[in-house]
């Protein structure tokens, strides 16, 4: 069972930068899909980001060019750099891991991924 924590929330202003990390421990996450989800008050989770084992990464439209996801396997560590932060980017970001290895078959549904961080809370003001 792998365990994930997330870290480097906050609060900033619209268009700062903030990097969130997503700490694995328990098993290495090597041969798996991670994401990024995040869920607004009153809304569902979304999809922000995925990166595959492979190093192929998808984005959801909403933060294509502004957001990056990346990986350190060795360090199992998955990271998310934000830039350009709108007002609407709020909400609590969670780090989730795929559960199948070397698959990313419903890479954007959150029902594809049975491993969880807690989530951190990314607040931007306008």
């Amino acid at each position: 069972q792998v365990q994930l924590v997330e870290s480097g929330g906050g609060l900033v202003q619209a268009g700062d930068s903030l990097r969130l990390s997503c700490a694995a421990s328990g098993r290495t996450f090597g041969s798996y899909t991670m994401a990024w989800f995040r869920q607004a008050p009153g809304k569902d989770r979304e999809f922000v980001a995925a990166i595959v084992w492979s190093g192929v990464t998808y984005y959801a439209d909403s933060v294509k060019g502004r957001f990056t996801i990346s990986r350190d396997s060795a360090k199992n560590i998955m990271s998310l750099q934000m830039s350009s932060l709108k007002p609407e980017d709020t909400a609590v970001y969670y780090c989730a891991k795929h559960g199948a290895t070397y698959s990313s078959v419903n890479y954007g549904f959150y029902g594809a991924y049975n491993s969880w961080g807690q989530g951190t809370q990314v607040t931007v003001s306008s």
